[in-house]
Order: C-alpha cells, then sequence, then structure tokens
C-alpha cells in the first residue's frame, strides 16, 4: 500500500505552519504544538473544544532507517543516510496530519459532517488530566463488543422483562 506524501519534500515546519494557518482559516482561536521522546503533539481550540492529535514518530534508530536488504542479505546504512529516510517518514507523518486536519475542517465547512463527529475522538474531556474522548470510549467499545451487548441506554432504570 502506498503511503500518502512518501516522497514528500515538504519540510515538516512548513506542514505545522500549514496545519495552524488552516485552523486559522477554519474559526481556531488557540493553537499549540509540542513534542515528546517520540511523540508530537497539536492542540487548538474551536467550537468552544479543545482538540488534541498525537502524532507518533518513527524512532530514528529503528531497522527501516538503518538497514537495507540487497541479494537476500542484511546491510547497514551509513548514518547519514539513515538519517535521511527517518526524515523523510517524519515529514511524510506531518504531511497527512495536514491533510487529515483539512479534510475534516473542509467536511465541516460543507455541511457534510458536524465539528463534534469529525474530531470526537480527539476533543479533549474537561476535568480528565488531558484524556480525549477516543481515550475514554475505546475501552468501552471493546468491552461492548466483547460481550457482544450494548450498554443500556438508561442503567438505571430495571431491565425490561423478556417476552416469551
Amino acid at each position: 500500500m502506498t503511503k500518502y506524501a512518501a516522497s514528500t519534500e515538504v519540510s515538516s515546519s512548513r506542514s505545522r505552519d500549514e496545519i495552524e494557518r488552516t485552523l486559522q482559516r477554519y474559526g481556531a482561536d488557540q493553537f499549540m504544538y509540542g513534542w515528546q521522546e517520540a511523540d508530537a503533539v497539536i492542540g487548538f481550540r474551536m467550537a468552544d473544544r479543545q482538540v488534541r492529535f498525537i502524532v507518533p514518530l518513527p524512532a530514528r534508530d529503528d531497522k527501516q532507517f538503518t538497514t537495507y536488504e540487497s541479494r537476500g542479505k542484511l546491510w547497514r546504512r551509513e548514518d547519514h543516510v539513515a538519517l535521511k529516510h527517518y526524515e523523510q517518514a517524519v515529514r511524510q507523518k506531518w504531511r497527512a496530519l495536514a491533510l487529515v486536519i483539512k479534510a475534516k475542517l473542509e467536511a465541516v465547512e460543507a455541511g457534510i459532517s458536524e465539528f463534534e463527529s469529525e474530531f470526537l475522538a480527539n476533543i479533549v474531556l474537561p476535568g480528565t488530566n488531558g484524556q480525549t474522548a477516543g481515550d475514554w470510549l475505546r475501552p468501552q467499545v471493546a468491552e461492548a463488543y466483547r460481550i457482544g451487548t450494548m450498554p443500556t441506554l438508561l442503567p438505571m432504570l430495571p431491565a425490561p422483562e423478556k417476552k416469551s
């Protein structure tokens, strides 16, 4: 499968700048970017919601960058070549994120979808120390599928009697 922007020459910083400009154009009133270890983060406020995307970045020493196969044997790449491959993978991630954010915002703008529907998994829940709706909901969905039933709509009411 082909990765979007796999051979892009657009720098990561240009992609981040594009994301920021896109968010401003569609009405965001806050924007932040940061990184820690192997993750980068984009956060913004729009439609009275805090939204966060965490971008998992590849490890610099991952074998996909440091080695290559030729004639059935693995070879070690020179450090500067491995760095070029790593930087290419990082650029690809940022281009993909720019595409995702722009597509979601345009779907909302065009009336195809609603803001909450497009960004639900990435909306930061208040009073949760940064937990997103997706973080909170994923285990519940997994459990519902594991047991094969949906939770009751009104859990405080007794379950209805089954008809024979």
